[in-house]
């Protein structure tokens, strides 16, 4: 499968701002937690919103958590596991990236319609 660049490593800083990004219809972000980078859909599971109370933020005050702005579920950004609220035994969608000449890249997601 092919990979889309989302933006420059440089952007992500640990535990910092996100980089929001569409792959087709898709909503994802990418941060930057404990060295890694990590890509999810920007999608909480308890109720399918947006994570993000502004765009590009996505980590709680201590950067420990992702946390969703609507409902306060926090899920650990190392894997999308839900630490607390409303999205009990529910994980974040995790997608496929890495860092490749300077860029942050996520792999296209593919899907058949008939």
């Amino acid at each position: 499968m092919a990979f889309v660049a989302v933006c420059a490593s440089t952007a992500l800083k640990d535990a910092g701002p996100g980089v929001r990004f569409m792959l087709g219809e898709l909503s994802g972000f990418v941060v930057r937690y404990q060295g890694q980078v990590r890509a999810y859909r920007n999608r909480c599971p308890h109720q399918g919103l947006e994570l993000d109370w502004q765009e590009g933020h996505f980590f709680d005050v201590d950067g420990h958590a992702l946390i969703c702005a609507v409902h306060g579920a926090r899920y650990d950004p190392a894997g999308g596991r839900c630490l607390g609220g409303p999205c009990q035994g529910a994980s974040l969608e995790a997608l496929v990236c890495e860092e490749r000449q300077g860029w942050v890249v996520v792999q296209e997601l593919w899907t058949c319609r008939m």
